[in-house]
């Protein structure tokens, strides 16, 4: 078997009159995420991890937000989109780990519930999806509760 390992990583500032969305999943809060497409910050990274793993450069050469056809796309068909490549190259999920950092809102409740929809998604199990939440313990952008990140490592595998 072959291996392949990427990291991924987004950043975007809160912004009013805008729903949040991560990992696919809504999320009740009164701010959302300044983005060209619907911001989703978790689905962003794994999606850059896939490509980086694939060698195929990043999310923004496949989606610039120049083009307006993503403008509000919802990321969940980005990664649509990049599990279509993953088949097209024969490529299988092994897995995804990916930490969310944001003071708020609190993201415990809703783990479960993304990494069954990003599992869903890419046609894999939801245990091969690992969703961490942290703070930033008030420390920069993220701490001050004015942006969201996330980190995400993937591994791929296909036979050699």
């Amino acid at each position: 078997m072959e291996y392949k390992v990427g990291i991924g990583y987004d950043i975007h500032h809160f912004i009013e009159g805008r729903k949040l969305f991560i990992g696919g999943v809504e999320i009740p809060y009164i701010r959302g995420l300044l983005g060209h497409s619907d911001a989703d910050v978790l689905l962003h990274a794994i999606c850059d991890a896939f490509l980086g793993a694939m060698g195929k450069g990043d999310i923004g050469e496949h989606f610039p937000d120049s083009n307006p056809q993503y403008h509000n796309i919802a990321s969940s068909r980005l990664l649509e989109i990049i599990g279509e490549l993953l088949k097209k190259d024969n490529y299988t999920v092994s897995n995804i780990d990916a930490i969310v950092i944001a003071e708020e809102p609190k993201l415990s409740p809703f783990k479960k519930q993304m990494q069954e929809v990003i599992g869903r998604i890419l046609g894999i199990r939801g245990e091969r999806v690992n969703v961490k939440a942290k703070t930033n313990e008030g420390i920069d952008e993220i701490g001050k509760k004015e942006a969201i990140a996330a980190y995400a490592t993937v591994i791929i595998m296909r036979e050699a």
